[in-house]
């Protein structure tokens, strides 16, 4: 069974050693050394390929682009892909960056993460973000769900995703990280609007609440996609542990790749 990942970071020397990610490796993901470094194109390809993943969709700054990232893409260009991570406050320096960056690269998804901010996605300053990803057809990514390291969390509420998807029809939302402990929220807005959805990266299968599994099991069964998060969740351990989930015949299958791949690349379906 093929897989697609959705959110991979190869690049974490390059992001320093800032003392809330020292926190949020150790106490949180219970990381050592090893989640500070860099990762080569040869070794994530031979994780790849023992796990089946197909294709990983890489994150890096659309206005600061990591040539340690970019050169995935470029070597194995169907299989590397990009989220562009994006700052809403930087307004329309944000919004002609994302266009120069799809324009450039192979990039299948925005990406925003609000507590960096402290700003809820319903916040006028994602709006231009908003217009232009509608624009250009491509998904965007919000954080939801309370944040590992000690930083804001009520922006993160799903609850601040109800006005968007109402305001931006088109627009493809799609919750990351989960949504703890706010799931019930974030399924019943699944149900109301078809363009919002989930990815469960940075958050480990055996741990999902058993309303959710039977959400991805019955009427959320379009609505959720794996990612790992990689390396805060070894890409090992994460489809490990979705392959171990107690899902009905093809629910899997959605989970994992089909899911994935009609939102971020519907002109291959």
């Amino acid at each position: 069974m093929a897989i697609i990942d959705g959110w991979v970071n190869v690049n974490m020397s390059e992001l320093g050693r800032p003392a809330w990610l020292e926190a949020v490796a150790a106490r949180y993901f219970k990381q050592g050394e090893d989640f500070f470094r860099d990762y080569s194109v040869a070794e994530i390809v031979e994780q790849m390929d023992a796990l089946g993943v197909e294709k990983v969709i890489l994150t890096t700054d659309a206005e600061r682009p990591s040539e340690h990232v970019l050169s995935f893409a470029k070597e194995h260009p169907d299989r590397f892909f990009l989220g562009a991570q994006l700052d809403p406050t930087r307004t329309m320096k944000a919004v002609r960056a994302l266009g120069a960056f799809v324009r450039d690269q192979p990039v299948v998804l925005a990406r925003v993460t609000p507590f960096y901010f402290d700003l809820a996605p319903n916040d006028r300053l994602y709006y231009p973000l908003y217009t232009k990803c509608c624009e250009l057809g491509l998904p965007i990514s919000i954080n939801t769900g309370i944040p590992g390291p000690p930083a804001p969390a009520e922006c993160q509420h799903p609850i601040h995703l109800d006005k968007v998807c109402l305001h931006f029809p088109e627009l493809k939302l799609v919750m990351a990280h989960g949504a703890d402990p706010w799931w019930q929220v974030a399924c019943r807005l699944m149900l109301k609007y078809p363009n919002l959805s989930m990815m469960t990266s940075a958050y480990l299968p055996k741990y999902f609440p058993s309303d959710f599994v039977h959400f991805m099991n019955t009427r959320g069964q379009d609505k959720v996609m794996f990612a790992s998060d990689h390396p805060a969740l070894p890409m090992k351990r994460a489809v490990d542990e979705a392959r171990a989930l107690d899902l009905r015949e093809g629910v899997l299958e959605k989970f994992l790749y089909a899911n994935a791949q009609r939102v971020f690349w519907p002109e291959e379906g």
